[in-house]
C-alpha cells in the first residue's frame, strides 16, 4: 500500500531526518519525507496504518487527519 501522510510541526531538515528515522525504525522501507508530509509504501500484512501514525507521533509530530 502506498499513501501520503500530512504532518504538522515539521520546519527543518532535522525534522525530516527525525521522521525518516522513526519510520525506518518502525519497519517502513520505501519512503520519501519532506517538510509537511511523508509518502510511505508498506505491506499491509506486515504493518498497519496505525503503526506508521504512531511512529510519527512518537517522534514528536502531529499527523493531520484526512
Amino acid at each position: 500500500m502506498k499513501e501520503t501522510i500530512k504532518i504538522e510541526g515539521m520546519s527543518c531538515g532535522g525534522c525530516v531526518a527525525s521522521v525518516t528515522n522513526a519510520l525506518k525504525r518502525a519497519g517502513v522501507e520505501n519512503l520519501e519525507v519532506e517538510i509537511g508530509s511523508a509518502t510511505v509504501e508498506y505491506e499491509e500484512g506486515r504493518m498497519t496504518h496505525q503503526q506508521i501514525i504512531d511512529a510519527i507521533e512518537d517522534a514528536g509530530f502531529d499527523v493531520v487527519a484526512g
